[in-house]
């Protein structure tokens, strides 16, 4: 039996747990990682690292070694990487080499409140997000749910917060992808906190893209016919946008958010030179209290589609988000 049959037979078993299909989405487990693929007429969308990702065999040949990498290149679960263009070609960074902790897409906070001590869900310090293997997938309605829990635990120990995460892509269609978040969490103990670092800077929903070329980060909120409307009518979004190297246009990566959320909208925070950016969460200033039988929603959107889209569509996009059950 040659080398190269053998290969194809391993890589086979590897994905060997398809746990729905039908004519447009596949969901595939790693059985060999435990993580999550999901493709449309088998061209990869997302995957989604529910278990546990270990350091990447090589990464220490590729970094300059230091007291801050050490800290903070720490193994992590519970996050989308790759996220895939609409040419099925990854766009996510993950395990980078001047901040190993930012982790392609995920939704952490780097002040978690707790016993009058603050961990950090963000950099991977004191709190961490755990699979509880509570997981299933949905294929309905031309789209895909993948739902799943995890639990945030102290000191990898005591279990603080119960999340449950809500993944849902649509089928693509003429106006790009869209891929909705549902961020779910209940506290477990009398109170956490939730805030930004130093309650002012990042925090929330994290975007860390690779490198792409001509990438130029920007954000909307309001015009001047709109500024004296209230906040939960106020249209607002952050968005990524790069050349595609197969076409000569460009394409964008745009975040709504629901204006149900609590202190919508969220900050627009903008980091190019990391090609690093988000909707902050909570409000500039503030901690969020967690407590046991309140839980915290927070619903996003993200769109993949072509940057030639003006304010007024993404206006009506935002519009559409907001009235979708």
């Amino acid at each position: 039996m040659s080398k190269k049959f053998l290969l194809l037979i391993l890589s086979i078993f590897m994905f060997c747990e398809i746990d729905n299909i039908n004519a447009e989405f596949q969901v595939k487990k790693n059985s060999e990682t435990g993580q999550w693929l999901i493709l449309e007429n088998d061209k990869p969308v997302l995957q989604y690292n529910y278990q546990t990702v270990p350091i990447p065999d090589g990464y220490w040949d590729k970094v300059k070694d230091s007291t801050y990498i050490r800290t903070y290149a720490v193994p992590r679960s519970n996050y989308i990487h790759p996220l895939y263009d609409l040419d099925g070609e990854p766009i996510t960074k993950d395990w980078s080499n001047d901040h190993p902790h930012h982790r392609g897409i995920y939704w952490a906070w780097p002040e978690v409140g707790y016993k009058n001590e603050l961990g950090d869900l963000h950099a991977l310090q004191k709190v961490f997000a755990r699979p509880t293997n509570k997981i299933e997938t949905i294929i309905e309605n031309r789209q895909i749910k993948l739902v799943a829990e995890n639990i945030w635990k102290w000191l990898d120990k005591e279990p603080i917060v119960r999340e449950q995460t809500t993944i849902t892509v649509f089928t693509l269609d003429q106006n790009g992808r869209k891929i909705n978040l549902e961020l779910r969490f209940e506290s477990l103990v009398d109170e956490i906190t939730l805030a930004r670092r130093d309650t002012r800077h990042y925090g929330g929903l994290n975007l860390r893209m690779l490198p792409l070329k001509e990438f130029n980060i920007g954000s909307f909120y309001g015009d001047k016919k709109e500024t004296n409307l209230p906040n939960q009518e106020q249209p607002a979004w952050v968005f990524g946008s790069w050349k595609n190297p197969k076409s000569d246009g460009c394409t964008e990566l745009t975040i709504f958010e629901k204006a149900t959320n609590p202190d919508y909208p969220g900050s627009l925070i903008q980091y190019p030179n990391l090609n690093w950016f988000q909707p902050t969460f909570p409000k500039d200033g503030t901690r969020y209290s967690l407590k046991k039988g309140k839980p915290l929603t927070l619903h996003y959107q993200l769109r993949l589609h072509n940057a030639n889209d003006d304010d007024n569509t993404k206006k009506e996009i935002w519009k559409n988000f907001q009235n979708e059950k």
